[in-house]
């Protein structure tokens, strides 16, 4: 003989089997019910269920008999085993209806239930928001958020129409893993291929921000800051929605999303990629990310042809406004690719770079680099040359190339390990920095300085341009940009001057002073003084210039005058009084990068505090 008793104070709800039938261990024996939920009791052996002590309706106390079972009873070999008489359980194969709603309505959200979408954004050459994320992040890791809303305008259109025609309502986001194959993961660490990834869909309202998309936007950004996760802004579209009714807003200032997106700029990397056109709050979202993507086919700007000509500013089309060409000059684009496929495997690289060093990589030939810079020390040359020959083939991604040519600045990897490099342009101003190369190398600085990227500077400058065309350009105020930036700096920097190193453009290159770096070597064809040696001597010996009549007798004593003062402030002498560290074989330079890399302190890269300027 066993006792039921109650498990829990509740109300007998059903008795599901009768007394006298003969039931199955686990077989439900009755259903209670407690805070509105129904418990089934499963009978605790075979046997006979006896008596039932408690009928529906009773309430009872925990441990209260209930009913009591015969457990030596046997069944008949003919007597019927009753089934179950709780919830239904669907047959093997069958899905429930709960289940079967819910991928139904997924389903309204994939690029499939929209084919005239889909060919419409093929037939431009661009691809649908899914298929960038597809390819941004490792196969099978996307967790999407939000992917059952649609737009707030339910007092304007029908369910129906907004399930077919706002999915997601227009922002595809979620969190993703990025490269997750190249970084192996130690037990306890955080995986740092996982990246927050929204993806305006401009085949939904034009890409245009609504109040579901916002709330959306709003709640991934706050993980990526709690839970430090770079995030990836696929932004095309336009800026605030008027037709979203829904919500009591007037103007929708008070929102967080711009100021969200912002706070993360300096504590993960931000990475924004645009094709198409990307106007008004798409643009501001773009414009805080730390490096922008976009294809040829893109139009940037804060306001579109209708913002324009609402302001009375005249009728444009989008091509008018902000063409990838002018934006790439102008600084607003980082890089600039061919379509979407470029710009997402771009985006992984640059990725890359803030998730560790790899340890396969292949060397450049060292030898090389002793034949980078002219024997004739005043003819220009590519100093491309020499970023190529220091660090691992196939890991250079340069940054701006298209504005402020007078300093280079790149990402790359030597020995595996990920470093920020800044060159000076000698073809190029003869490598002088004029305002655009300043903003250009500050804001690099910044970048590598928040991310904890080691620093390369590679010197080749007679200094900060001057004259009256580059000082109305606020010449002063650009340029020392460098100064402020670089002694804020917290990341290691490795300089090494290659030719010219002149004035205070090469200490602004050098992070302030040639005793600012961790090092500061010399190769043999460099020259050093406090400003270029033609203009010292011109300005030094105006008086012995002018005694002599103008002809071979002065240009004799001038071109003497050079010498003396390039003797004097050439490589070896500049070593011997200890105002750099060593004068290296070109060849040597990668060694010495790698041997500084492995001496700098690994602390140096956790950073996170620091904002990078949008400019």
């Amino acid at each position: 003989m066993k006792s039921l008793v109650s498990p829990m104070q509740a109300q007998v709800l059903q008795w599901l089997v009768a007394p006298g039938e003969w039931v199955r261990e686990g077989t439900p024996l009755l259903l209670l019910e407690a805070m509105k939920m129904e418990h089934e009791l499963p009978a605790p052996c075979d046997g006979l269920l006896l008596t039932r002590l408690a009928e529906a309706g009773a309430l009872v106390r925990a441990g209260e008999p209930l009913g009591d079972m015969d457990d030596a009873a046997s069944q008949l070999p003919d007597a019927p085993n009753p089934s179950a008489k709780g919830a239904e359980v669907p047959a093997a194969g069958e899905v429930r209806v709960d289940l079967e709603r819910v991928r139904a309505r997924h389903t309204h959200t994939l690029d499939e239930a929209r084919p005239e979408a889909v060919a419409k954004r093929h037939a431009r050459g661009q691809r649908m928001a899914r298929e960038n994320i597809a390819d941004l992040c490792d196969e099978g890791s996307f967790n999407e958020y939000g992917a059952l809303a649609v737009a707030a305008q339910r007092g304007r259109r029908s369910d129906q129409d907004l399930i077919a025609n706002t999915p997601a309502d227009g922002l595809v986001a979620g969190i993703g893993s990025v490269n997750r194959g190249w970084f192996p993961v130690a037990p306890g660490e955080q995986d740092r291929s996982r990246t927050v990834v929204m993806a305006y869909d401009a085949t939904v309202l034009a890409g245009t921000q609504g109040a579901r998309n916002h709330a959306k936007t709003d709640r991934l950004l706050g993980i990526a800051l709690a839970q430090r996760l770079p995030v990836v802004l696929f932004a095309e579209g336009g800026g605030g929605r008027p037709g979203d009714t829904d919500m009591p807003v007037v103007a929708g200032l008070h929102i967080d999303t711009f100021a969200a997106y912002a706070r993360l700029s300096g504590r993960v990397p931000l990475v924004g990629i645009v094709s198409g056109r990307c106007f008004a709050g798409n643009a501001a979202l773009l414009g805080c990310s730390d490096v922008v993507i976009a294809t040829r086919n893109s139009q940037i700007g804060m306001g579109g042809p209708a913002m324009v000509e609402g302001g009375g500013l005249g009728i444009f089309q989008p091509e008018d406004i902000g063409p990838s060409d002018s934006q790439h000059a102008s600084g607003v684009i980082d890089v600039l690719v061919d379509d979407e496929a470029q710009a997402v495997a771009f985006a992984r690289r640059y990725l890359a770079m803030f998730q560790g060093a790899l340890r396969d990589w292949i060397a450049p030939d060292a030898l090389a680099l002793r034949e980078v810079v002219p024997e004739n020390r005043v003819r220009a040359y590519d100093s491309l040359h020499a970023v190529r020959g220091l660090v691992d083939k196939d890991s250079l991604l340069l940054l701006r190339p298209g504005f402020g040519a007078g300093v280079h600045t790149a990402l790359a990897r030597i020995e595996g390990r990920p470093v920020g490099l800044l060159a000076n342009n000698p073809l190029h101003l003869g490598g002088a920095i004029d305002a655009d190369a300043a903003d250009k190398a500050a804001r690099f600085m910044q970048l590598c300085d928040a991310h904890g990227l080691p620093l390369v500077s590679l010197v080749d400058t007679p200094g900060f341009m001057v004259g009256p065309d580059i000082e109305a350009k606020a010449q002063v105020r650009h340029a020392s940009r460098l100064f402020v930036v670089a002694a804020h700096l917290r990341v290691p920097v490795f300089a090494v001057v290659l030719r010219k190193g002149y004035g205070l453009g090469a200490m602004g290159m050098t992070a302030g002073g040639f005793h600012a770096p961790m090092f500061t070597v010399a190769w043999p064809t460099a020259e050093f003084g406090a400003m270029g040696l033609e203009g010292a001597v011109r300005l030094g010996f105006r008086k012995e210039l002018s005694a002599l009549p103008e002809g071979a007798e002065r240009d004799a004593l001038f071109q003497r005058l050079v010498a003396e003062q390039y003797a004097r402030g050439a490589a070896i002498p500049m070593a011997e009084g200890l105002e750099i560290d060593a004068v290296i074989d070109p060849a040597d330079t990668r060694q010495w990068l790698a041997r500084g890399l492995a001496s700098a302190s690994h602390s140096s890269g956790v950073c996170g505090d620091r904002f990078i300027d949008p400019w």
